[in-house]
């Protein structure tokens, strides 16, 4: 066995590891969680499982030639009565309870942990498909100026220490005051906020302002939910008139890394990847 597992939560990413994974010659097979996963990984040998159906992801990943298995994808905390426990997964139950009340990361790596005892090893997106993590310094023709890098290093402050808390993996930070972070909204709904707030202190037209940094939380071990950011990130930051967006470099995902770059250039945003600070101790 050689091939990748794939647990598709919801969104584009899986879309992007797998295409990853098969450009390098790797053999895919792709589980998709049922009610998540976008209907678009039919293009690649697929099987629709509940989550909760551990065993039955395991089986279809050994009868697929897959050894290594990885989870991407946008998965929500569910409700207790979404989610179909088969017999595998039940024998753990009392783990993935205990999982839940640590927060979605945990929940997520519970899944995970009972298919690599199955014999898988689980693997990150940084080694399954790690074109898609974004290098240092700017991705296009723009770069921060030291104002703006003096935010992004308080936004990266924040995003650790609210991390730690498995709160989020986001915040926006203007002229050294944070404005927004993430929770369980997610990044793009957290960008709409700033629209909401009076115009000085946020960026207008024709004087865009203020900084998006995303993150893996310090709690993450990075093979689940990596933070990523895509087009669609892109536009909405412009809409609010932020200056730039900064992720984490060789931490986050830049999915179609070329579009996101000129649709950037195109809205005079920079895009950054800038390191990691150290974890803030708890």
């Amino acid at each position: 066995m050689s091939g990748l597992g794939i647990i598709a939560g919801g969104g584009e990413l899986p879309i992007a590891i797998a295409e990853c994974a098969q450009d390098s010659g790797k053999h895919v097979f792709v589980v998709g969680l049922k009610g998540i996963a976008d209907p678009t990984i039919s293009r690649f040998a697929h099987l629709w499982v509940p989550l909760g159906q551990a065993g039955t992801m395991a089986r279809a990943f050994r009868e697929h030639g897959c050894s290594e298995v990885l989870l991407a994808g946008k998965v929500s905390r569910p409700k207790w009565s979404d989610i179909s426990f088969d017999a595998k997964a039940l024998t753990k139950l009392p783990r993935v309870m205990a999982a839940a009340m640590r927060g979605d990361d945990a929940l997520l790596r519970s899944f995970v942990d009972i298919i690599e005892g199955e014999g898988f090893r689980a693997v990150g997106v940084a080694e399954a498909a790690p074109g898609l993590l974004s290098p240092a310094g700017a991705l296009g023709k723009l770069k921060p100026s030291p104002a703006q890098m003096a935010d992004i290093e308080l936004a990266a402050k924040a995003v650790n220490a609210l991390g730690a808390l498995d709160i989020g993996q986001a915040a926006i930070v203007c002229d050294g005051l944070v404005l927004a972070v993430e929770a369980a909204e997610g990044t793009d709904a957290t960008i709409a906020r700033i629209a909401e707030l009076p115009e000085h202190l946020r960026g207008t037209a024709g004087k865009p302002r203020g900084v998006l940094y995303k993150a893996r939380k310090p709690i993450q071990d990075g093979k689940t939910d990596l933070p990523v950011i895509g087009s669609e990130t892109v536009r909405t930051a412009a809409s609010v008139f932020l200056a730039g967006i900064a992720v984490e470099a060789g931490g986050a995902l830049v999915v179609g890394r070329q579009k996101v770059t000129e649709a950037a250039d195109r809205a005079g945003l920079f895009l950054y990847g800038y390191p990691a600070p150290a974890p803030t101790s708890r």
